[in-house]
């Protein structure tokens, strides 16, 4: 039987304050998205200042992370390398920019964490805060069931 661990509500939201806290003690402004395994949102938040075009761009970028189940950064490279577009995927939202990671849980796609609005260097480091808060809290509440049984 396939047991799939997708992100959930109070995850997205976890990550979102992480990354929202690290980004308000910095005086900076971005967008930030979660999204489930499939790349369709769970959360999104427009920090006060951050980018209109920034709401299609994490919203892409965690779309994207979740259907590659790797880095944007990675697959811009690897079209890059490869010496394809990234319409070859034959989906508008896939973009290549940095900034989009996915959520791994026993090496399956979980959901995906995005940041837009910034640097695509300060958008992964914050989008990886985000991953991060996702994975502890996965790993507390599994720590918690396993003590129940």
């Amino acid at each position: 039987m396939l047991v799939h661990s997708g992100v959930s509500n109070a995850e997205a939201l976890a990550a979102i304050e992480d990354m929202r806290q690290a980004l308000e003690k910095n005086y900076a402004a971005a967008v930030l998205a979660v999204s489930d395994a499939h790349g369709e949102l769970i959360a999104l938040v427009r920090m006060d200042g951050a980018p209109l075009p920034s709401i299609a761009a994490a919203q892409a970028k965690a779309f994207t992370a979740a259907r590659q189940g790797m880095a944007t950064r990675q697959l811009a490279l690897e079209a890059k390398a490869g010496g394809w577009s990234m319409s070859s995927y034959g989906d508008a939202r896939y973009v290549g920019w940095a900034g989009g990671l996915p959520v791994l849980i026993d090496g399956m796609v979980a959901g995906a964490v995005a940041v837009s609005g910034l640097s695509e260097d300060d958008d992964e480091r914050i989008a990886q805060l985000g991953v991060d808060a996702v994975i502890a809290l996965q790993a507390t509440q599994n720590a918690r069931l396993s003590t129940v049984k």
